[in-house]
């Protein structure tokens, strides 16, 4: 079986809050797309169950808008082998999922402005698109 990578992708001039929250819709999305991130729960030194964690790591990467554009258009013929999950500025924008959803219909794909994309899969295939991005510090 291949060795898998994660990462994500941001957008490293968004303000910390906005960063912060990318990542987050990133991570939960893919908990739902790769449950075989997770670990099982486990229980500490008292005996308390401790929910589980992710079990491998999640470098956090920058990029900017015009960099993230450029990258969900060359993932796109990946996408059998890799999972792909990109957030957009439409998320700042929208109250609901429906209106989320929406957005993404009508927004023309040029002028979809992306915070955030996290790739899993074969950790050739990952390093491929981001291996050459340094970490969002």
């Amino acid at each position: 079986m291949s060795e898998k990578k994660c990462v994500l992708i941001l957008d490293s001039q968004l303000p910390p809050g906005i960063l912060a929250n990318a990542a987050s819709v990133l991570s939960v999305s893919l908990g739902r797309f790769a449950p075989e991130m997770v670990g099982e729960d486990m229980v500490d030194q008292l005996g308390d169950t401790r929910k589980g964690i992710t079990t491998i790591a999640i470098p956090i990467l920058k990029g900017d808008g015009l960099l993230l554009r450029q990258l969900r258009e060359a993932l796109k013929p990946y996408e059998d082998s890799l999972i792909v999950v990109d957030v957009t500025g439409a998320t700042r924008t929208t109250r609901s999922y429906a209106e989320y959803q929406q957005a993404m219909r009508e927004t023309p794909i040029e002028q979809t402005e992306y915070l955030g994309i996290a790739l899993y899969g074969d950790k050739k295939l990952v390093n491929k698109f981001s291996g050459n991005l340094g970490l969002l510090r």
